[in-house]
């Protein structure tokens, strides 16, 4: 049942308290891990060009052994943390990265900065589907309103991480890494102490392949997993296509401030609104249809003032505000999903895949904008996005309508009203 309402709207504060101890402690767990990886990640590659003086294809290796380790490792993080319990896997992936972010800022050398991008990456391939099937598992029947939340503190950590790295790296590179590692450090410590142990039963006896092939066996997990990949591939144009369309670091600053700030105002009250009048499928369509629209303004743009700035700009901060409102419409319905299609069996290890293909879908993803984006042309990259929305929302929708989706939270659930 929800909590009470005040004036129309439930205050984020007394939802949060609302929730048992242990989600309130993973809500700040994500605030923390975001907080302290946004607040190094940023300013690495200009370390490692600027302060160290490598060459560019070395500072590509280092952020790139970082992405793959973690993109590359989600499914085995997943299982690890279904076998082992999510406490162990969450301290460990924070030990772990404590441990990057330090290296990162002490040493100099390739082969040193390698194991440490390294460490990094697969401290998030640890943490992140425990966290998630964790979450999942103390929210039970209100996993919805619980991911709407933690999506709040994790934009939260994506505002909040740059700008305190801003005011450190002014100072020196080395305390930022070191601070960052302090943070994790906090976090581990606070981990430990605080967070209750959980362990979901599996069949030990089926061994780790066994259950990457019963995960593998679900064929509509699967389908919802390659359908939403797209998505991924659409919301990353934040990083990516956006900023390339701005010059200078105060609009790609302005930016992203700009999609932390929508999502965080607008999350809690776009989740109540979409629970009181779609099912879970209905809603994550309409949120991928909304995507596909979100790149139409800067195809016009392409189209009527392709040499304009103020146009460009303010079509790329409208397609921003777009993305970041179809994101938030779409994310705490499609992680309860994924747990609906798990049966609630190895969710971590789902999380993990589902993590995994996602990854996957980026990185081609990108190779294809970039070289529609080299191509010269101010339409194509913009309409070629916006199609894969489209086809991402038509796939969700037949899945949804073939009853592909269907499970104990993809009907309407309805928010109570103030009586």
């Amino acid at each position: 049942m929800d909590p009470l309402r005040h004036g129309g709207e439930l205050l984020m504060w007394r939802r949060l308290r609302s929730f048992d101890r242990s989600v309130q402690l993973l809500m700040l767990n994500q605030l923390t891990i975001n907080t302290g990886f946004y607040m190094l990640m940023p300013y690495l590659a200009g370390h490692l060009s600027g302060g160290l003086g490598m060459a560019a294809w070395t500072v590509g290796l280092v952020l790139g052994v970082r992405n793959l380790c973690q993109q590359g490792l989600f499914l085995l993080g997943g299982t690890l943390a279904d076998r082992l319990g999510y406490k162990p896997v969450i301290v460990a992936g924070c030990m772990l990265r404590t441990a990057g972010f330090a290296l990162l800022g002490l040493v100099d050398s390739l082969p040193a900065l390698l194991a440490a991008s390294a460490a990094t990456g697969f401290a998030g391939a640890l943490f992140n589907p425990a966290v998630r099937a964790y979450l999942a598992h103390d929210a039970a029947e209100r996993r919805v309103e619980a991911f709407a939340l933690f999506n709040v503190f994790y934009q939260a950590g994506i505002l909040v991480g740059p700008l305190i790295g801003l005011a450190l790296v002014a100072v020196d590179f080395r305390l930022v890494c070191l601070t960052a590692a302090a943070v994790f450090a906090a976090l581990t410590v606070l981990q430990i102490r605080a967070l209750p142990p959980r362990h979901v039963e599996t069949a030990d006896t089926r061994g780790i392949l066994g259950d990457w092939r019963l995960v593998l066996s679900g064929r509509s997990f699967m389908l919802f997993s390659l359908a939403m990949a797209g998505s991924y591939v659409l919301s990353f144009q934040l990083y990516l296509a956006l900023p390339l369309q701005l010059d200078g670091a105060v609009t790609v600053s302005a930016l992203f401030v700009l999609s932390a700030l929508v999502a965080i105002a607008g999350q809690i009250r776009i989740t109540d609104w979409a629970r009181r009048r779609w099912s879970h499928p209905a809603a994550i369509a309409r949120g991928l249809l909304l995507m596909a629209v979100a790149f139409l303004p800067p195809a016009l743009a392409g189209v009527a003032w392709p040499y304009s700035t103020v146009p460009r700009v303010a079509a790329v901060l409208l397609c921003a505000v777009l993305l970041t409102l179809a994101t938030t419409l779409t994310y705490p319905f499609e992680m309860d999903t994924v747990v609906s299609l798990s049966g609630d069996r190895l969710v971590a290890t789902h999380y993990g895949l589902y993590n995994t293909v996602a990854g996957v879908g980026i990185a081609l993803g990108n190779l294809l904008t970039g070289l529609l984006l080299d191509s010269g042309s101010t339409v194509l990259p913009w309409i070629v996005l916006s199609a894969l929305g489209g086809a991402c929302a038509l796939a969700v929708h037949l899945l949804g309508r073939g009853g592909r989706l269907t499970g104990p939270s993809a009907v309407p659930c309805p928010v109570p009203r103030p009586g």
